[in-house]
């Protein structure tokens, strides 16, 4: 075996660690395990530890103010916020005495010695207690909400807009399931923000009752799906995991992102496309002149976000034509290269898009 593809190999695998590495690192609360415990918590700085389940209907309660509290303390040197699922880390849970759920320690700098936090479970409780240990001054920041909020005067705006497919949640404030789907709500929401044609919306329906009543609302929450084919609404009646919530909305507004919010492999693709690029790319070079001319032919016949996905693929396939063959497989590793730093999500959206296209070519 050549040195090449065994380089090529352990590049990829690089890039891809040091890109996950990256979206670790815009977490707002640090996630702990066996591996990474005592490296994180007793060293430099104070740190502030939630021990939780998953399950936990407490702790899903907790996790949009933990997640404020995080948001909030991100650039305080002094201070970590922290979190360790017990279902997956057992022995740390155990070493600390964890009995329920969720239980919050605090260690202080340079010790692994921890004190039970027995305060109110609200992001302003824990940031005056978090003060007063580790001697910050942090106030609470608001986080900025990607779910669009509906009221009597923008409703029929947003949710009848035939250009958007809509998932709209109608909740009561003092409603407890509510409350525990709101933190994973808001990351659908945010796995979906730069998708123009989808929103992820709620309304206060106890405020709103003129519109709970227009759509049979009964009990909260309630989720109705408006596609751009039927603004009657359609009812939602899946799974309320963050992960039933990403695949439905793939599947009903042809999407394809995962629950980050990042595009997957199967972005970009046009099948109408890619028979034609599967013969381009065994053609011998006047073939692939005549080819590329069908290729425009049927990228003419595409429409909304096919028809930009259609522009990258005359555009690979004229680079492949003008650059050789190896155009396709040396575009796609400097790609990556450019995926494994720091960038916007607008901008990685676009590298993978490329990426995944370019894939049919190499």
């Amino acid at each position: 075996m050549s040195s090449r593809p065994l380089m090529s190999v352990v590049f990829v695998a690089l890039a891809f660690f040091f890109f996950f590495a990256s979206a670790l690192a815009d977490d707002n609360v640090v996630v702990l395990t066996e591996e990474n415990f005592e490296k994180e918590v007793g060293q430099d700085r104070g740190a502030l530890v939630e021990f939780y389940a998953p399950w936990c209907g407490h702790c899903k309660k907790l996790a949009p103010e933990y997640e404020k509290l995080g948001a909030s303390f991100k650039k305080a040197k002094s201070v970590l916020i922290g979190k360790v699922d017990c279902d997956e880390h057992k022995s740390i849970c155990s070493k600390y005495g964890v009995s329920g759920y969720p239980t919050i320690q605090w260690f202080p700098k340079g010790s692994l010695e921890p004190k039970k936090y027995e305060g109110a479970r609200s992001a302003e409780a824990l940031a005056e207690f978090v003060n007063g240990e580790g001697g910050t001054s942090v106030k609470i920041a608001a986080i900025p909400s990607n779910v669009v909020v509906l009221t009597s005067d923008n409703f029929n705006e947003i949710v009848l807009d035939e250009k958007k497919d809509v998932l709209v949640e109608f909740y009561a404030p003092w409603c407890g399931h509510c409350k525990n789907l709101a933190p994973i709500y808001e990351k659908v929401a945010t796995a979906f923000k730069l998708e123009d044609h989808v929103v992820i919306a709620n309304v206060d329906a106890d405020n709103y009752k003129d519109l709970a009543e227009k759509y049979g609302v009964s009990g909260y929450p309630t989720l109705k799906f408006f596609p751009k084919s039927n603004k009657a609404g359609e009812d939602y009646d899946g799974g309320r995991d963050l992960d039933d919530f990403i695949t439905f909305i793939n599947e009903k507004s042809g999407t394809s992102r995962d629950a980050k919010g990042q595009l997957t492999s199967k972005a970009g693709i046009v099948e109408s496309l890619d028979s034609l690029v599967k013969e381009f790319v065994s053609a011998s070079d006047e073939e692939k002149k005549t080819l590329y001319t069908r290729l425009e032919a049927e990228a003419e016949t595409l429409t909304g976000s096919a028809a930009r996905y259609g522009k990258i693929y005359l555009k690979s396939a004229k680079s492949c034509l003008e650059k050789g063959a190896d155009y396709a497989k040396n575009e796609i590793q400097r790609l990556e290269r450019m995926l494994a730093k720091t960038i916007s999500a607008a901008k990685a959206d676009e590298f993978i898009l490329k990426k995944n296209i370019l894939s049919i070519f190499a």
